[in-house]
């Protein structure tokens, strides 16, 4: 938990004193990321324990931007068009992004 903790930790204050219009937790994040790719940790390392114990939980992750919505229910009916269009070209684009990803590594695996 520690190394999670850290990480996001460095990454607020790399954005705070630099400046950047990135959040924390995902620069904290690209930064942990950087580091298994340095070094993996072992299979019954603690850091595995407990992102398996947190992805069980995965859901609890919903619940802030549910009470969210919930709460601004009225600016969000105001906006529910560009909302709603913004949802639909991200979500558009993210399969776009994965379909073409599946395409380039099936490529890859056959032509090795």
């Amino acid at each position: 938990m520690m190394w999670l903790l850290g990480c996001q930790l460095v990454g607020e204050v790399l954005v705070r004193s630099l400046d950047l219009p990135v959040p924390g937790p995902v620069v904290g994040m690209v930064i942990l990321f950087a580091l298994l790719q340095w070094r993996r940790p072992e299979t019954g390392a603690g850091l595995l324990r407990i992102s398996d114990r947190m992805l069980r939980h995965l859901q609890l992750l919903f619940i802030p931007p549910g009470v969210g919505i919930v709460a601004y229910l009225g600016a969000v009916r105001n906006d529910a068009v560009p909302i709603t269009g913004a949802l639909l070209v991200s979500w558009l684009a993210g399969l776009v992004a994965v379909a073409l990803l599946v395409v380039l590594l099936t490529r890859r695996r056959s032509a090795s």
